[in-house]
């Protein structure tokens, strides 16, 4: 077994979290949308300055998965204001989880959830929510394991194509 390291991203780590952030969201999206639509999301969605304005905002935190030195995956959480959609300003949004395809099935998107599911038991969150794609079966049955129900549906601009994510959300115990 591998043993694979967490730690949080800096403003240092800009170019690396643009890289991976590039590269993951290709390597899970790109067989199933258009170039065109994939080339717009990565440019605006990993932008340096919006990158940036995620990084120096209060409410929200990325952190990465290494393995040895390399940078096989990361997780964005949300609170408060920063959470992409109106929730308990209280509650922990998971916005991204993305690992490295050569990783998958090595337990490191799990490692990533374990450690937003720990931020959120420190904070006294009363729930993580989430929004994924309706068409990642993988990732809907993930969530559902970890005890996820859906309880709405919001819109994903990618390009020009407006996609249906599933809100799902974890009630966490007072």
């Amino acid at each position: 077994m591998k043993s694979f390291k967490i730690r949080q991203v800096t403003m240092l780590d800009l170019a690396a979290l643009q890289a991976i952030g590039r590269k993951t969201f290709s390597e899970t999206f790109a067989g199933s949308n258009s170039a065109e639509n994939m080339a717009a999301y990565l440019a605006e969605g990993f932008s340096e300055k919006k990158l940036t304005e995620e990084l120096k905002s209060e409410g929200a935190q990325f952190f990465f998965a290494l393995h040895e030195s390399d940078i096989i995956g990361y997780l964005k959480i949300n609170f408060g204001n920063a959470q992409t959609e109106p929730q308990d300003p209280n509650a922990l949004e998971i916005e991204r989880i993305y690992v490295l395809q050569k990783y998958h099935g090595k337990q490191v998107g799990a490692l990533l959830y374990e450690h937003a599911l720990a931020i959120a038991k420190a904070r006294k969150a009363p729930y993580i929510w989430l929004g994924v794609w309706e068409k990642n079966p993988r990732a809907i049955r993930f969530y559902q394991k970890q005890g996820f129900e859906e309880f709405d549906q919001h819109i994903f601009q990618l390009g020009d194509e407006a996609q249906t994510d599933i809100m799902m959300k974890l009630n966490l115990p007072d």
